[in-house]
């Protein structure tokens, strides 16, 4: 029996016998797709690994204790790859966010379909890790750098436009108003009135997605995109596990500096 809250307090209402039924088939219905997929998944599993899986794991924890520090010199060059690309592919990602985001916000777009365009791309860049970006990019432009900077920079348009475009829908439309009816230009507008106003998400939104970039780029050398992955991938292949261990410790430092970097600026700005 649903609860429905009055003045007088609660108050008890029987459903329907339909209601009930329907309930009920809802519940069955989820149970028999919960209960397929896990048969689609227990029949592709060879659960002599799964019941190995404890053992292998302390094996390998044991051939990585403890990490080769003396391979900590092979890293500096990587790690600054890496914050390179996650810094440069934000930089571009923003550069090309900040007009989209214009064209795809509601009060600033010059027409629906040019407004339809700019959401498709921000769908689309949004759609696609940048795992996948780097795997075409590697194959377009070659291994390395460029190829993580581009792939960063594309997976990031559109989570970045589609928290601009929404800031720039909820700004005050008094101020845009008020220039407006001095004679100013639409582009004088959205310089002057509507640019000042999401500065602010701007300039968050890019702190926000350099922190995220910076972990996403430590995974983009496993396809040969550049940067740490590049050092990890070629130590799991040599079964270097004290290696291994060593560039999980670099990862982690470095995803926690970005953090508590990120944390600050964003404090700063906000």
């Amino acid at each position: 029996m649903p609860i429905i809250e009055t003045n007088e307090g609660p108050l008890w209402k029987r459903r329907t016998s339909t209601r009930q039924w329907l309930i009920w088939i809802g519940w069955l219905i989820g149970i028999c797709i919960a209960a397929y997929a896990w048969k689609l998944i227990s029949d592709k599993t060879i659960w002599f690994f799964v019941q190995d899986a404890p053992r292998q794991m302390v094996d390998i924890a044991t051939r990585m204790w403890p990490p080769s520090f003396d391979y900590m010199d092979k890293l500096w060059g990587p790690v600054w790859d890496t914050l390179n690309i996650a810094t440069i592919g934000t930089v571009i990602a923003m550069v090309l966010a900040i007009p989209i985001a214009f064209l795809a916000a509601r009060n600033t777009t010059p027409h629906k379909l040019v407004r339809a365009v700019a959401l498709f791309i921000i769908v689309a860049t949004r759609s696609v890790n940048s795992l996948i970006w780097a795997l075409l990019l590697v194959v377009i432009v070659g291994p390395g750098v460029l190829a993580g900077t581009i792939a960063i920079g594309f997976r990031s348009i559109g989570g970045c436009s589609k928290l601009l475009y929404e800031a720039i829908e909820e700004i005050n439309p008094v101020q845009v108003e008020a220039i407006e009816s001095t004679g100013a230009s639409r582009a004088q507008q959205m310089l002057y009135g509507i640019l000042p106003q999401i500065l602010p998400t701007i300039a968050g939104v890019g702190v926000f997605r350099w922190d995220i970039n910076v972990r996403g780029s430590t995974i983009l050398g496993i396809v040969g995109a550049g940067g740490i992955g590049v050092q990890l991938n070629a130590s799991i292949n040599v079964l270097a596990w004290t290696q291994v261990s060593m560039i999980l410790l670099v990862i982690l430092g470095t995803v926690f500096i970005s953090e508590y970097v990120s944390a600050k600026i964003r404090h700063a700005i906000i």
